[in-house]
């Protein structure tokens, strides 16, 4: 794995081994049944991945021994090939069949797609099972993607910055317009196809003052060119708007929903867009948080807000994405009362069913922000009659920042297994999220981007996996994090076993080291202000007036608990709410996220509080150095330049961790007076 290959990230496409021979009495030619530009973009990657692996030049020719079909299921003759039209009953638009048949010597391996979409994820599932040298003689499978929006939300800024990049600089702007050179968006187009990303904003939630211009006419023509880069790999183009554009280009003095002039220039302002960009997918708005403006400025609410603007989608049948990630960013900490985790069921819940059906409320995946640990969101399922959609953060703004690896696939899984009860035993996250729990019209899931124009796309050579893992992930939830893990290392590295058991090691292990080493039963936060890397214990983003932990010389912990705290536990339903109401029944790993309680509290393991904090520390350190001897038993065996990159990453996590763990550990020994029990140093 070269430097270039780094850039390839998953799609190597090395020569083949002991396979070739017999892959290549399958793939000599290629048909394509239909004209799409879509199955334009799948046989050109079919060409060019068959020729890196086998050498081979598929050619157009229906005649071959050994061809690929590839297309959709009303243009082929199913039946020729034993496959009943009754499978397309059953599969979705972006579904599949790749079945290989061998009939009177003729060998043919077909990629049939519900829509070119689906046949597009077809020759992708090929590529990879041709990578990981599977036999294909016998193929028979159907697929169809669990969740309807599968999406990637780019945090790019028009000055070429990425706001919570790790990554280097923007692919897509530069000096605040849009990059000449759209080599990279296309690679990356193919990357985010291969592991079935269907959705893409092209902007950041927070929009300034030259982002909102991107819905002129200026700027409509590139955004109609990167769209169409996108298009061909089956990805629909959203924007983030800003809520007061007809007011900053409009000229209007107004922005309020309610009013027609608005009403009027946003239907408009739609038309327009949809006369460059047919296909465009709609609106991503964050409104009335951290600053930005909204419907409050107005006296009105988030559905008045968000329905106007899907009144004006609604012709073209796009959507509004409306993010929840709504708090009063200037709140005193000092008033016990105010609870942030609060923030967005306590705004959300009450408005259930008022929505219009084309808008999808965005929902972070905990409370709080993307930290290390933090429960489930409440909001998540709790609104039967509004459609939903769970929103990650693969951009590690909270979890390392692509400095320390921290693979975030077992931390997505919890998420998605988690029982919330809204409709008894079973609502699980994930089936709230692929709509079939409460039959939302539309749903899905979305995540923060961590790709920037570094040569690896991702800073950390081992932050690919959280991207490949993503995609893999949504598109079925219940692939193991192993499955999903083992086909990362294969794909990207290889298989000499050296090398696959150092990294599944390393990822594996980072999500809990990295949980250890920073901030303890889930009270979260601690980090320093605006960049959020480096422990500051007190820290806090927006003000002087408190802590996120409220340690105090006796105890730790923000009570949440209906009694005496915030009441945030009782945003759950049955038995979540008691669970977590219960200092006896609380998980540990969230105990100082729902309780506060002194430092000689004993854990479910009989650990104390303080004993725990002090000793997961030391572990996290000593972990981090575990990491350093795998990865340094590997040398030689991995690119060079890709040894490096990651041996750097590791050294500096390795100095996080030690920063980390004498900043915690002094700082409650400081408050606590209680001297570790293995007597190991802690500066005072």
């Amino acid at each position: 794995m070269s430097n270039t290959d780094s850039y390839q990230a998953w799609l190597q496409y090395r020569p083949i081994g002991t396979k070739k021979e017999e892959y290549k009495k399958w793939l000599t030619a290629i048909e394509v049944n239909e004209e799409s530009q879509i199955l334009e973009s799948a046989a050109a990657e079919l060409k060019k991945g068959i020729h890196s692996m086998l050498g081979v030049t598929l050619v157009p020719d229906n005649s071959a021994e050994g061809h690929i079909i590839l297309g959709t299921y009303e243009q082929m003759d199913l039946k020729q090939y034993g496959i009943s039209p009754e499978v397309f009953r059953d599969v979705t638009d972006e579904g599949y069949v790749l079945k290989s048949v061998f009939e009177k010597e003729e060998r043919a391996v077909l990629l049939i797609g519900k829509t070119d979409r689906g046949a597009l994820y077809a020759a992708f599932h090929l590529l990879r099972l041709l990578q990981k040298e599977v036999p294909i003689d016998s193929l028979e499978v159907v697929e169809s993607p669990r969740n309807q929006f599968r999406m990637i939300n780019q945090w790019d800024n028009m000055d070429g910055s990425i706001e919570r990049g790790y990554a280097g600089q923007s692919i897509f702007y530069v000096d605040n317009d849009f990059n000449e050179d759209l080599t990279r968006v296309k690679d990356y187009a193919r990357l985010l196809a291969s592991v079935g990303i269907n959705a893409i904003s092209i902007n950041n939630v927070n929009v300034w003052d030259v982002e909102t211009k991107l819905v002129t006419k200026a700027f409509l023509p590139k955004v109609k060119a990167v769209s169409a880069i996108f298009a061909a790999y089956g990805i629909r183009s959203f924007l983030s708007i800003n809520f007061a554009s007809p007011m900053e280009l409009g000229g209007l003095g107004t922005a309020d929903p309610l009013s027609p002039e608005v009403e009027k220039w946003w239907k408009d302002k739609v038309a327009e867009i949809y006369e460059y960009i047919p296909d465009f997918g709609g609106f991503i708005v964050k409104a009335d948080s951290e600053g930005r403006p909204g419907p409050f400025t107005y006296d009105r609410g988030h559905v008045e807000g968000a329905n106007v603007l899907a009144k004006a989608l609604k012709p073209f049948e796009g959507k509004v994405i409306w993010r929840c990630f709504v708090y009063n960013h200037l709140q005193d900490w000092r008033d016990r009362s105010t609870d942030r985790a609060r923030a967005a069921y306590d705004h959300f819940k009450p408005l259930d069913g008022k929505f219009l059906e084309n808008v999808i409320l965005q929902i972070k995946n905990g409370p709080m922000d993307f930290q290390v640990r933090e429960p489930v969101s409440p909001l998540l399922g709790a609104m039967k009659q509004t459609n939903q959609m769970l929103e990650f953060q693969i951009a590690q703004e909270y979890t390392g920042q692509q400095i320390d690896v921290c693979y975030l696939i077992p931390q997505w899984k919890e998420v998605l297994d988690f029982d919330t009860y809204t409709k008894g035993e079973g609502s699980t996250i994930k089936s709230i999220v692929d709509g079939t729990l409460h039959g939302y019209q539309y749903s899905g899931i979305a995540a923060v981007s961590n790709i920037g124009d570094d040569g690896n796309w991702t800073g950390h050579t081992l932050a690919q996996a959280n991207l490949y893992g993503y995609g893999r992930l949504i598109w079925n939830p219940e692939r193991t994090t192993e499955e999903i893990t083992k086909d990362w290392i294969h794909l990207t590295f290889g298989y000499d076993p050296d090398v696959v058991d150092a990294v599944e090691y390393i990822l594996l292990h980072s999500w809990k080291v990295y949980e250890k080493y920073t901030a303890p039963l889930g009270i979260g936060w601690m980090v320093n202000p605006n960049h959020h890397y480096g422990p500051n214990v007190d820290g806090y983003e927006y003000s002087k007036w408190g802590t996120y932990h409220f340690a105090d010389r006796d105890g730790i912990g923000v009570d949440r608990t209906v009694e005496t705290g915030t009441g945030y536990s009782s945003q759950y339903e049955e038995p979540n709410a008691k669970v977590y109401d219960s200092l006896e029944l609380c998980p540990d790993e969230l105990l100082l996220f729902f309780h506060h309680v002194p430092y000689s509290h004993r854990l479910k393991s009989g650990e104390t509080v303080i004993q725990h904090i002090y000793t997961t520390h030391f572990e996290g350190v000593e972990e981090v150095e575990t990491f350093i001897a795998k990865w340094n038993g590997i040398e030689g065996k991995v690119d060079n330049a890709v040894f490096e990159n990651v041996k750097q990453r590791l050294k500096k996590q390795r100095d996080n961790a030690i920063e980390w763990r004498d900043q915690v550990n002094t700082y409650f020994y400081r408050k606590s007076g209680i001297p570790d029990q293995q007597n190991r140093t802690i500066h005072p």
